[in-house]
């Protein structure tokens, strides 16, 4: 599977714009130019995994939310993954994969 650099990207200025930072702001913190951070933001620079936890750490997010687009602390963390894996799957497998998960939701955690 490809990564869409633009996903990230786009992700990423969400994140940012969500705590109220400027890529001024960010580009400083992270001691990079304006010009790099937002050729992230557009998807036409790749960035490495160095960088993205830098980014990660000053927003206050974790990578998941950024490479995914799910928090594993959400309430609906997968949620549109499993609607899409049960649609491809016949009625028979979605009981049977609603059965298992409902034991393991069910079962106490160790």
């Amino acid at each position: 599977m490809a990564v869409d650099y633009s996903v990230i990207g786009e992700r990423i200025k969400n994140a940012r714009k969500a705590c109220n930072m400027t890529q001024e702001n960010l580009s400083e913190k992270m001691d990079v130019s304006i010009a790099f951070l937002s050729r992230i933001e557009r998807g036409s620079s790749q960035i490495n995994l160095k960088r993205l936890s830098q980014i990660c750490e000053i927003l206050g997010i974790s990578e998941g939310e950024i490479l995914n687009g799910t928090c594993s602390d959400s309430p609906v963390y997968l949620s549109n993954e499993f609607a899409i894996l049960l649609q491809n799957c016949s009625s028979s497998k979605q009981r049977l994969i609603y059965d298992v998960a409902k034991v393991i939701a069910e079962s106490k955690e160790q």
